[in-house]
């Protein structure tokens, strides 16, 4: 028998149907993964959100962190600076689904830096070094609102740019850390855990061993600063801070809304709408009073007979909303007709 396919031995036969049935196996995988990322990217719009998105004010005025400088491989470094975050005012004054869209936003923007860095060292970039800076990290950090917007924010990379992280460097991890860890640690895969390295006193030290001291800013114990002289790079990182009470929606918006119902715990309201023609936009603006609510789009796919939302088809997943500190505000381009 010469191996070859139409000339296998019996054993080579049995051999060669594991191989593809493997093959066929993880492919398979792999395309529901890719699949679902697909959808992900084409629901959210992420190819063009660089182009055609715009976070809101207070986002861009009081979200700390931002991207500066290269690690020792050429990757994009990343800060994360939690102490100056005002996570009640934050959420107050706009909507958890405009931080995970930020947060999309800013994993695009360094999928894109990796590319550019690709290119420019001729060698594979794909992934960042992100920098913790817990100092400050308080009780209201750990604030439960704060801590459901976050685990979402986590469950969004985990699911769809798993691969983009290399590490975690944590600093300044004060009394408080573990509790605050173990509110997070269930939305982190098992290999996103281990890319967390905890740095102790010694962190400005052990930064350098990753970050070379010219793209490490003076305030991390490196050399980089503004072209002013600024020790904190404040012209790539934001420094965040409370937010004043006039970006609050809640208390300086007045919406009047068409009904109100009660929805008791664990219960359902649907709400039917008939879309008559392809590519219609549905919109709607919700307001919750007492907790946060569920809501998502489902298709019926039968006429004239109630149905249970698993009978359905899923248009745009049920998703948690805070809308008892923002109200809601969204639209859904509706590709085809139906109820």
């Amino acid at each position: 028998m010469s191996g070859r396919v139409g000339d296998l031995s019996p054993n080579q036969a049995v051999a060669l149907e594991q191989h593809m049935y493997h093959k066929r196996s993880s492919s398979k995988f792999i395309n529901v993964i890719d699949f679902q990322h697909l959808e992900f990217r084409k629901r959210l719009k992420v190819d063009s959100i660089l182009e055609d998105w715009k976070p809101p004010e207070v986002i861009e005025n009081y979200v700390s962190g931002g991207m500066c400088g290269y690690d020792r491989e050429g990757s994009p470094v990343w800060y994360d600076i939690i102490g100056p975050l005002d996570p009640k005012g934050l959420l107050m004054s706009a909507s958890k689904q405009d931080y995970i869209k930020t947060k999309i936003r800013d994993c695009e923007l360094l999928r894109r830096e990796c590319l550019r860095q690709s290119e420019k060292l001729g060698k594979t970039v794909e992934s960042i070094t992100l920098i913790y800076d817990c100092e400050d990290l308080g009780l209201k950090h750990i604030w439960k609102p704060a801590v459901d917007a976050y685990g979402e924010i986590l469950t969004m990379f985990e699911e769809n740019y798993p691969e983009g992280l290399k590490r975690v460097l944590l600093i300044k991890a004060p009394k408080i850390f573990p509790i605050a860890y173990n509110l997070i640690k269930p939305f982190l895969c098992e290999e996103t855990r281990r890319k967390i390295i905890i740095i102790g006193s010694n962190w400005k030290e052990v930064l350098q061993k990753y970050i070379a001291p010219d793209q490490l800013p003076v305030i991390y114990g490196g050399r980089m600063a503004d072209p002013n002289g600024n020790p904190y790079c404040k012209t790539m990182i934001k420094y965040g801070g409370v937010v004043p009470k006039s970006y609050y929606i809640k208390d300086s918006v007045d919406v009047q809304y068409e009904k109100c119902i009660t929805i008791s715990r664990g219960s359902e309201h649907h709400l039917e709408c008939e879309v008559l023609v392809p590519n219609c936009l549905l919109r709607w603006q919700f307001a919750s009073d007492g907790g946060d609510v569920g809501f998502g789009i489902y298709m019926k796919t039968k006429t004239g007979v109630k149905q249970k939302i698993t009978e359905m088809q899923e248009v745009l997943p049920t998703t948690r909303y805070n809308a008892h500190l923002v109200p809601e505000d969204g639209s859904y381009t509706c590709e085809q007709p139906g109820i």
